[in-house]
């Protein structure tokens, strides 16, 4: 009998994604809706919907391996060889390999959890950033670069120009790794390769950043408005009644040592 790794056709070192992925793509073909309903292809489907169920789940794919390589031991050619051996030293060696083969498998599981997690929060942390940068300096109004020196000003752009090229690269990865485009889209189909899931359409995404940043900037000026005498009272050195064009500049540096300080902290922990 194939084994679920078969199944789906995929190596037993698959990752959780690589797993999604094939159950995916044989989803779609062997679906009985797209073949007529036909009853060999039901049970086709039946069968990788059991394998992605079992192999989908951290727990009962490691306790399905541990099952199949007990199996592969206990069917050896060979009744005493170390595979199929009742000695006590054979099966402390088993159950070591068993173990082994059970910790491997979490391992990889966590590994591929945190990696999409440190890819999530390297979009989350600018995109917040970003709106959070842009709601401060609008109740604030900030004017740091206006009275600052030459050498300060120097610096400002500088930070101001390395914050932008980060902020857009952080941002593109986001929009690369987590949505798609029609056009992307249509292309796949048409080439006959699997499109990769992503959540988002590159529309919604753009959508959700201008709306973001409207929505900071609009609420921080009515809060600045608001509280503009008070402000003006504690800081007026670095507050202006207006708003000026340097403005611009905060935001991307602000994503840049938000990013800096969550980079520190990742490589800390």
């Amino acid at each position: 009998m194939a084994s679920f790794y078969e199944i789906l056709k995929i190596s037993p070192k698959a990752s959780n994604a690589e797993i999604k992925s094939a159950y995916r793509r044989l989803a779609r073909k062997l679906h009985p809706d797209v073949n007529g309903g036909s009853d060999e292809t039901a049970r086709e489907f039946a069968h990788i919907a059991k394998a992605y169920e079992i192999l989908g789940n951290p727990k009962t794919r490691a306790d399905y391996d541990r099952k199949q390589l007990h199996n592969q031991y206990q069917n050896s050619d060979n009744p005493d060889s170390v595979f199929s051996s009742e000695n006590s030293h054979a099966r402390r060696w088993r159950k070591m390999v068993y173990e082994k083969r059970y910790n491997d498998i979490i391992d990889r599981m966590i590994a591929d959890e945190r990696r999409e997690s440190i890819a999530l929060q390297k979009v989350i942390f600018p995109t917040v950033g970003l709106f959070a940068s842009t709601l401060m300096v609008s109740i604030f109004k900030p004017s740091f670069f206006a009275k600052s020196a030459i050498i300060g000003k120097i610096i400002f752009i500088s930070l101001f120009v390395v914050g932008i090229i980060h902020l857009f690269s952080r941002l593109r990865a986001g929009f690369e790794k987590y949505t798609y485009s029609r056009d992307n889209l249509h292309d796949s189909i048409l080439g006959g390769d699997e499109p990769e899931a992503k959540p988002y359409s590159r529309l919604t995404a753009i959508s959700f950043l201008v709306v973001g940043f409207a929505v900071s900037l609009g609420i921080g000026l009515v809060i600045g408005n608001y509280l503009e005498v008070m402000i003006a009272g504690s800081m007026p050195h670095v507050f202006t009644p207006t708003m000026r064009y340097e403005f611009l500049f905060y935001p991307p540096i602000v994503v840049l040592c938000v990013d800096a300080m969550h980079s520190f902290a990742a490589r800390m922990d």
